[in-house]
């Protein structure tokens, strides 16, 4: 009887299974989709079939190994078809993935941002305010100018 603790590791399993690593596979389709979709790609595979099918068209008879309709060089640009589009698509989906990722850390941000500049122009405000509650330079010159214009007038009167 096996019972499963958690305090040690678990037998391994075989099974007849492949392993494979998502991860390492999906990394592989975008870098093979990133070929396909240059000129370098399209520059090699014209000069393939053009070459085949020179080959297959000048060639003796003994060395020509596609004949005219070229039904293996058909067959052969179908599969790398059949191949290229589920590897596209797997590329295209986990390049959603990471977009979508980023829209989301980008939304945080900016709902951050909008939060900080809130909180700031709350801050801007409060201090107008209290500002209005300060005596600035301009205003205590006002004062003791009257002050004194005030303490001339009494003494003035006191003199008479």
């Amino acid at each position: 009887m096996t019972t499963d603790r958690l305090d040690q590791p678990r037998e391994l399993r075989r099974t007849l299974r492949p392993h494979y690593d998502p991860e390492a596979f999906g990394r592989l389709s975008e870098r093979i989709a990133r070929f396909l979709g240059t000129a370098r790609f399209l520059v090699y595979m014209t000069v393939f079939v053009a070459l085949w099918v020179i080959w297959n068209a000048v060639a003796p008879q003994g060395w020509k190994f596609d004949p005219y309709p070229f039904i293996f060089l058909t067959l052969m640009l179908s599969l790398q078809a059949s191949y290229a589009a589920p590897l596209i698509l797997l590329a295209q989906n986990r390049q959603d993935d990471r977009d979508r990722i980023q829209y989301e850390q980008d939304r945080e941000a900016a709902e951050r941002n909008q939060a900080e500049i809130e909180y700031l122009t709350r801050e801007i405000a409060g201090l107008r305010l209290a500002l209005n509650d300060v005596a600035t330079r301009d205003y205590l010159r006002a004062e003791l100018g009257r002050l004194l214009e005030e303490i001339k007038g009494t003494g003035q009167d006191a003199g008479r």
